[in-house]
């Protein structure tokens, strides 16, 4: 439920003894997350009240509150712009709204700051500048998130597959995103102290001066990129230069060269990001602005092609049939051959981002095996010894000839008198060398013939 100007005045007054309220007016903040006021009191100071819409919000603020404390005096007074104050705080069910000193300045539109003077735009370079530059014990010490360049671009991956399930979100535009967070190349940057929520409601503007920054809910040690998504939607390029331009001159460390590509990544993902949270709150007009939102930027990409933020161009997704093909194959691109061809792989450290083109010539088949048949000559029969007689019945199968088990006889041994010639020359007459078959053998009589 919304709360109303009036209604965050009346809860300002229990979280701030003595605060008397003159005068109230509403005050840009996020509509999913917060309800905001500005209040004026009877000594002509001025306050901001912001109250979450749910228990993640709250949960931000509580946060907020943890990283304000943090920002000691040493650490405020080396920053270019003011840090707002928590003056109070009051629970009101499960979610705490909070109270703070207001600062000098006032918000102003993306239209406003981009239409300004370059002075403006070095402003914000330098204010960016000075939070990535923040020492990284400051995140650390107050136990909150921190992510190398590979963990943050893993957990986009899950945003992404979490996005996807939702089936509101053009395919188009679901390979562009997966093939960015697939392009190892664009993630290789130093992680640094995020804001995390930077845009221009968060922007206290006075004159040509960036006088504070507020909305300290997701600081975290991640991509600097992110902070700078708000100023890449812009699409005022010039801009948008000049504030990179100050940034680079202010930071300690050089920025990376794919700063702005994922900067634009992060632009166009924040439409998936909010969609994913319409539907968790069950608000059917924030679905149905994230979705036309979303279907916007499809066709933009389609018919502008869009900013880019891939180093790797986008691979062609059509092929063509197999049936088309001709017998001989042709060349065949590295880059259109699938991940488990041997030699190919993505992008990563010490490794070129691409691997020239591979011809595959056809190779002439071959038979496995050659055979060539083996003449066989065959062996004369030695004549018979003199004296030899006549060959004796077989004996019966198992049984010898006096009765006795066949298996008694040795391996070399000849029963039945018949010699090794004649054994050959038996062997000659059933088949050659090659004859390997198993039928029994017939005993020819050399008498009776």
């Amino acid at each position: 439920m919304r709360r109303k100007p009036i209604e965050l005045a009346a809860v300002a007054t229990a979280a701030v003894p003595g605060l008397t309220p003159t005068a109230v007016s509403s005050a840009p903040d996020d509509p999913a997350d917060f309800d905001s006021a500005l209040l004026l009191d009877s000594e002509g100071k001025r306050w901001r009240v912001r109250s979450p819409r749910h228990a993640e919000a709250s949960a931000r603020l509580e946060t907020e509150y943890l990283v304000l404390r943090a920002f000691s005096p040493a650490i405020r007074a080396e920053l270019p712009f003011l840090m707002p104050t928590v003056a109070g705080s009051v629970r009101l069910g499960t979610l705490s709204t909070f109270v703070y000193s207001h600062l000098a300045g006032s918000t102003r539109s993306v239209e406003e700051l981009t239409a300004g003077p370059a002075a403006l735009a070095r402003e914000i370079g330098v204010a960016l500048a000075a939070i990535h530059d923040l020492p990284r014990e400051l995140v650390s010490n107050a136990d909150l998130p921190s992510y190398t360049p590979n963990e943050f671009r893993q957990r986009r991956l899950n945003e992404l597959d979490q996005a996807a399930t939702t089936g509101k979100i053009p395919p188009a535009l679901l390979l562009r995103w997966e093939h960015a967070l697939e392009d190892v190349s664009l993630w290789r940057f130093n992680p640094c102290v995020v804001h995390g929520d930077l845009h221009e409601d968060n922007l206290m503007v006075e004159g040509h001066r960036v006088t504070a920054v507020t909305g300290w809910t997701d600081l975290r040690i991640g991509d600097p990129a992110d902070d700078f998504a708000w100023l890449v939607a812009s699409n005022e390029q010039d801009f948008v230069d000049a504030v990179v331009a100050a940034y680079t001159t202010g930071r300690r460390d050089t920025p990376d060269k794919h700063l702005l590509r994922r900067a634009a990544l992060s632009a166009e993902f924040a439409l998936a990001q909010y969609l994913v949270k319409g539907i968790a709150a069950g608000d059917a007009s924030m679905v149905a602005e994230a979705e036309e939102m979303l279907t916007t930027l499809a066709s933009d990409i389609e018919e502008h092609g869009g900013q880019p933020i891939s180093v790797e161009p986008l691979p062609a997704t059509a092929a063509a049939p197999a049936a088309d093909m001709p017998d001989a194959a042709p060349p065949v691109p590295a880059t259109a051959l699938p991940d488990s061809v041997p030699g190919m792989r993505a992008a990563d450290d010490g490794l070129p981002a691409s691997v020239p083109a591979v011809t595959v010539l056809p190779v002439p088949a071959q038979p496995a095996v050659h055979v060539t048949p083996i003449p066989v000559t065959p062996i004369p029969a030695a004549p018979p010894p003199a004296g030899a007689g006549q060959v004796a019945p077989a004996p019966d199968a198992g049984t010898g000839r006096d009765g006795s088990d066949g298996k008694s006889g040795e391996a070399g041994s000849n029963p039945g008198g018949m010699n090794s010639g004649m054994q050959t020359d038996v062997a000659g007459a059933l088949g050659g060398a090659d004859d390997t078959s198993t039928a029994a053998l017939t005993i020819v009589d050399l008498k009776k013939s």
